[in-house]
């Protein structure tokens, strides 16, 4: 491995070619127009170049480029517009006040399972118009299927490999029930889309709706955990926050995702030869900002390792959402989770405490939380 102090490249062992870019100022250059968003490379590199998770990636808009990647977000784009998901937020409130008060000074909870992962799997599944009786399996099929974006351990391929067919076939029954019998909702809105569009084939339909569903539901669930343990770590901070949840639920979640982001990095391709502040990238080779330290950047964070809910030097467009035409298309509708539900806990319990020990991030591309216990109290 050659290191400068910005960039770090693998000369050797399994990584060896990939450049990772460690520098906020570098966010921009590994997003552009010299870089393409990965496709099925990582899948490839995994050996795994068919079957269900090889047809997924193949055909969703996370892993696409060009016209491809435009016909896939339109349809999902339009639905998940800032102004539809704010109407949400009623409703986001509305079920995190269930599920605080029913575990209202009752000792400790998991509260990955109990709150932070029933959120965006419960919002999802109303959008989608997903029955409450089928919300067991369907948690299960999305704790199985997110791993199909991440590196894939052998010895649970065939597992996450069911499951992305089952959840597969789940969503093309859905689809026809809305072909058949159109409702108010986001999924009739999406059928209309893309028969009105007629430029999808039916593998790619269902793929949108399935890699919706993944993409939204570790990424906030670990973030919605991290910052919360943080505000809870800090007292003088999650005090401040009771007292004004409305005031400082942005700014405290913009805090929460930079400082502990749960993606450690944007992965790229490179389309042509370049260099990174002398780094040579070559053609084909991928290349990744590290977000990790690119959110701890002190030339844009005052006091970078510090968690700060009212930093004022917060980038327009957070990073952690990537950048261009891939920029998250969910991030409306994260934020607007996070946000009401930290700003619930705030009203209800603002007495609340963790228990044992602060929760950890296990390393990988998404980094998974270990364990988080707290106690909810009035």
């Amino acid at each position: 491995m050659t290191d400068r102090p910005s960039v770090r490249r693998f000369t050797s062992g399994p990584w060896k070619g990939l450049v990772v870019a460690l520098q906020h100022r570098h966010f921009d250059v590994v997003t552009g127009a010299d870089t393409r968003q990965i496709e099925t490379d990582t899948k490839e590199m995994q050996g795994i170049t068919e079957g269900p998770i090889f047809d997924f990636a193949r055909n969703v808009m996370l892993f696409s480029n060009g016209e491809p990647h435009r016909r896939r977000r339109a349809p999902i784009a339009k639905s998940f517009a800032f102004k539809l998901m704010d109407a949400m937020r009623p409703r986001i409130a509305a079920l995190a006040t269930g599920l605080v008060t029913k575990h209202l000074d009752q000792g400790p909870i998991d509260f990955i399972s109990e709150i932070a992962g029933q959120i965006p799997h419960r919002i999802i599944a109303e959008i989608l118009g997903i029955p409450d009786s089928d919300l067991p399996v369907f948690m299960r099929w999305i704790a199985d299927t997110s791993k199909a974006i991440d590196f894939i351990p052998d010895e649970r391929r065939a597992e996450i490999e069911a499951s992305l067919a089952a959840f597969d076939d789940y969503v093309a029954r859905l689809l026809e029930e809305r072909r058949a019998a159109p409702r108010d909702d986001f999924l009739s809105d999406y059928v209309a889309a893309t028969a009105r569009e007629g430029l999808m084939c039916e593998a790619e339909i269902r793929a949108q709706i399935v890699g919706l569903i993944m993409a939204g539901s570790d990424t906030t669930c670990g973030s919605l955990c991290m910052t919360f343990a943080h505000l809870l770590r800090n007292r003088d901070q999650w005090q401040a926050f009771c007292a004004d949840p409305q005031g400082l639920m942005r700014g405290a979640v913009s805090e929460g995702l930079r400082y502990e982001p749960i993606m450690s990095g944007i992965p790229r391709v490179a389309v042509k030869d370049f260099e990174i502040d002398g780094c040579p990238v070559q053609k084909d080779s991928v290349v990744v900002v590290s977000l990790l330290s690119a959110l701890r950047d002190p030339a844009i964070y005052a006091e970078p390792d510090r968690f700060d809910i009212a930093r004022d030097d917060h980038p327009k467009c957070h990073p952690v959402f990537g950048g261009g035409a891939h920029r998250c298309v969910g991030e409306a509708l994260a934020r607007a989770e996070m946000e009401e539900t930290l700003a619930v806990i705030a009203r209800l319990a603002p007495n609340s405490e963790l228990v044992g020990r602060f929760p950890r991030l296990r390393p990988g591309a998404i980094r998974q939380i270990d364990a988080m216990q707290v106690a909810l109290k009035r």
